[in-house]
């Protein structure tokens, strides 16, 4: 049972006494039903301050923080509405001068109390849509390869799969189809990694706007996956958000798939693994295709000439110095720290300045943002992936 509502004093007592007689912790907690967190938490009380700890305390917090005599505060108020203009640190400015005697409050405290009055404007930051980039037309294998999820599905033992797989545009060949419990970018590092040691690398993917392939609250959508992929070399392409007819032949394929390996399903990953390995060469070799004048993807896909040798170095020689970013997404310039993304954790990006105080960021060859050297907040360019990332200046 929970604690009763009007006697909460008299059930921590209770719990305490019987404690104290020899019951055990876990039981109690079960019967009173509280964590075993909590139970431990009021006989620690008890034991350190006796049955005055037992009863309530107050959550008013000791200190107020924006707490401050109405004087000042009325003259914040009516500074404000005099220089409608003025934010926090030129009020604060003012009281500094008028009343040199008088402990100056925190800008932020300042601010705090022009928000509660209603002064302040927020700015509602939108989170930034995805919308596509532009797609091309390849003609020739591993121009362009296409990589979803089909959806998931259950397998007889009520465990789900998300069959991840990749084709090659072209020639329609089916490069993986692998069965897996989860759309973590972990696992689908792994398969891409041995995709791209066995078939070598294509020169563009085309996605959906989804994980691992895409992050909705990351600098221009990016995710660990499509940075991994710019550093190989290999150009992004993603649909329309609602637009599945962008990736049509993928998607057709995923129809055919569905009704070959999945009806019924497996009784577990191994065994629907084993459809998808038939599935594969079934579809490449047994299977005639209508779209390439019945012919088999095998007969038109050939391996890329680009093989996989790992990540090269990364090199900025027009640049004034490269950094690291570290793992919680930022770079420190001037002992100074700059957030930039999860996304580019690890790896090497280039800082230019470029005016008076004014710095450039840019990973590889395509350009982030610019940072101030007194915010360090840095602005991403404008919709770097609308029509292509930008590229980086020359010189």
């Amino acid at each position: 049972m929970p604690w009763k509502v009007c006697q909460p004093m008299e059930e921590r007592m209770k719990f305490v006494a019987r404690l104290m007689d020899g019951e055990k912790m876990a039981g109690l907690c079960r019967e009173f039903g509280i964590s075993r967190k909590t139970g431990y938490k009021i006989l620690n009380r008890y034991q350190d301050c006796g049955l005055e700890a037992l009863t309530d305390r107050s959550r008013r917090p000791y200190r107020q923080a924006n707490q401050l005599p109405f004087q000042i505060e009325s003259l914040i108020i009516r500074l404000k509405q005099d220089r409608s203009s003025w934010g926090a640190p030129k009020i604060r400015e003012k009281l500094r001068q008028l009343y040199p005697d008088v402990h100056t409050p925190a800008i932020s405290t300042v601010h705090a109390v022009l928000d509660r009055h209603g002064l302040v404007k927020r700015r509602r930051r939108r989170r930034p849509s995805p919308q596509g980039t532009p797609l091309s037309k390849a003609v020739e294998p591993n121009a362009l390869w296409c990589a979803d999820y089909k959806g998931e599905f259950m397998l007889t033992n009520k465990r789900y799969c998300y069959p991840l797989t990749i084709t090659d545009f072209s020639s329609r060949y089916l490069i993986a189809c692998e069965a897996l419990s989860t759309t973590k970018e972990t696992y689908a590092f792994t398969i891409f990694e041995r995709v791209f040691k066995e078939f070598g690398l294509p020169k563009a993917i085309r996605t959906d706007n989804g994980v691992p392939f895409a992050s909705p609250n990351s600098l221009f959508n990016l995710s660990k996956l499509s940075v991994w992929w710019l550093r190989l070399g290999i150009d992004i392409e993603r649909i329309k958000p609602g637009c599945p007819q962008q990736n049509g032949r993928h998607e057709r394929m995923h129809l055919t798939l569905k009704l070959e390996t999945t009806k019924p399903a497996g009784a577990n990953f191994l065994q629907q693994q084993a459809r998808f390995d038939d599935f594969i060469d079934y579809f490449n070799t047994e299977r005639p295709h209508q779209a390439i004048d019945m012919r088999y993807p095998a007969d038109l896909y050939r391996p890329s000439d680009r093989p996989y040798q790992g990540l090269p170095p990364l090199d900025y020689p027009f640049h004034d110095k490269a950094v690291t970013v570290t793992t919680c997404g930022r770079i420190c310039f001037n002992r100074r720290k700059i957030n930039l993304s999860l996304v580019f954790a690890g790896q090497t990006v280039g800082i230019k300045q470029v005016e008076d105080r004014i710095w450039l960021v840019s990973f590889m060859h395509y350009d982030l943002g610019y940072f101030d050297d007194e915010s360090c907040r840095m602005e991403p360019l404008q919709n770097p992936f609308g029509p292509k990332v930008l590229p980086m200046s020359s010189v």
